[in-house]
C-alpha cells in the first residue's frame, strides 16, 4: 500500500548549497538521505513530497555544514499481509514467477500461481495442464501478499499467491463468471 507520512529528521546542507533558497536545499539533500530508503516500519521511500517546517539551523563546529530541525513528507510503498496488489509478469523459472510491484519485485511459487498441474515450458510459459491456463512475460496480474520478510533490509522479499478466486490474469476470472452464468430454462 502507498502511504503518505510526515517525518521530522535533522538535515546536513554543505556549505556549497548555502547560497540556495533554505526549502529547495533541504528537500534536494532529503532526497539524497531518504530515496530508495528501505525499512521495515517506513517500507521503501519512493519520493520526498514537501518541507512542512523548517526550524533555525545550527552550524557544528568543525563542520562547516547548518543542520536543521525539518518536518517533511514522503511517499513511501510498505507491502501488507492479505493485500491484493496488480503487477506485471517480469520473469519466469521452473519454480515460479517474478512479478512487478511498483518500486519492487515479489515471487509467486509455482504451487500458488494456479489451482491445477502447472509446468514450465522450454519457451518460458507456465501451463496449467487441465485448466488450460498460461502464464508469460508481460502479462497483467492480481495477486495477493501471503507473506513479507525483512531478513536482508535491502532486498525485501514479498511472497504471493492467485489461487484465490478474483486473482490472477483478467481472462481467467472473465471464462469463469460467463462458465457460471445461469442459463434460462424453457417453461413448458
Amino acid at each position: 500500500m502507498y502511504y503518505e507520512m510526515k517525518l521530522k529528521d535533522h538535515i546536513r546542507v554543505p556549505p556549497k548549497l548555502f547560497g540556495d533558497n533554505t526549502k529547495s536545499a533541504l528537500i534536494q539533500q532529503i532526497k539524497k538521505k531518504y530515496d530508495g530508503f528501505i525499512s521495515q516500519d517506513l517500507g521503501i521511500v519512493i519520493d520526498v513530497v514537501d518541507v512542512v517546517e523548517i526550524g533555525e539551523g545550527i552550524i557544528v563546529p568543525g563542520d562547516g555544514a547548518s543542520y536543521f530541525d525539518t518536518q517533511f513528507k514522503i511517499i513511501t510503498f510498505k507491502p501488507e499481509l492479505q493485500e491484493v496488489i496488480t503487477g506485471k509478469i517480469k520473469d519466469l523459472a521452473d519454480f515460479g514467477a517474478f512479478i512487478t510491484l511498483g518500486p519492487i519485485e515479489g515471487m509467486i511459487h509455482i504451487s500458488q500461481t494456479m489451482d491445477d498441474f502447472v509446468s514450465f515450458g522450454k519457451d518460458k510459459v507456465l501451463q496449467g495442464k487441465e485448466s488450460n491456463r498460461s502464464l508469460k512475460i508481460g502479462d497483467e496480474c492480481r495477486a495477493r501478499i501471503i507473506a513479507v520478510s525483512y531478513k536482508d533490509i535491502t532486498n525485501p522479499k514479498i511472497g504471493l499467491t492467485m489461487r484465490q478466486q478474483g486473482l490472477g490474469k483478467p481472462e481467467w476470472n472473465e471464462k469463469k463468471e460467463a462458465k457460471e452464468e445461469p442459463k434460462e430454462e424453457k417453461k413448458k
